[in-house]
């Protein structure tokens, strides 16, 4: 299905998701009423009710992911960068180190090579006068977001 169309996504996930979904709702709506022995199984239900709108929002647009696979992996090596950050000696040097890992998420975010995208800002900023100099340069990501990033070192 990646590869549909989102008018393609939407219409598969209404004829073969929402049922699914309608169906799923009612035996919830039914399940909750009723008392539970487990309070596990109750606490999941619960949850299941609680989490509803968004369990089942991807089924009104099909441009809207399934899932949110994409976001975890995006956040995975933040993780690894939060446990090095912990482990600096100051805290400038954790700050730095925040920096740096943004503007290569950053790069990579937008599709660019880290370490051109990194060569071509330390070459280019300390040429820069002004803060209009630096939006001339056509970075391809907001030159703003990385201004304000650089500054709070």
């Amino acid at each position: 299905m990646k590869a549909e169309t989102t008018d393609k996504k939407y219409r598969v996930r209404q004829q073969e998701s929402a049922p699914v979904l309608v169906a799923l709702k009612k035996w919830l709506d039914k399940s909750l009423k009723h008392p539970v022995k487990s309070a596990k199984l109750t606490n999941a239900l619960t949850y299941l009710s609680n989490q509803w709108c968004k369990l089942s929002r991807y089924t009104e647009n099909g441009a809207w992911p399934i899932d949110n696979n994409h976001a975890e992996n995006c956040t995975r090596p933040f993780v690894v960068g939060r446990k090095n950050w912990l482990s600096s000696t100051s805290v400038e040097g954790a700050k730095a180190s925040a920096n740096l890992y943004s503007l290569v998420e950053s790069a990579k975010a937008n599709n660019l090579d880290p370490s051109a995208y990194l060569k071509t800002v330390f070459t280019l900023l300390p040429q820069a006068e002004t803060v209009d100099d630096i939006e001339t340069f056509g970075l391809g990501i907001s030159i703003r977001w990385l201004v304000r990033c650089l500054v709070r070192v």
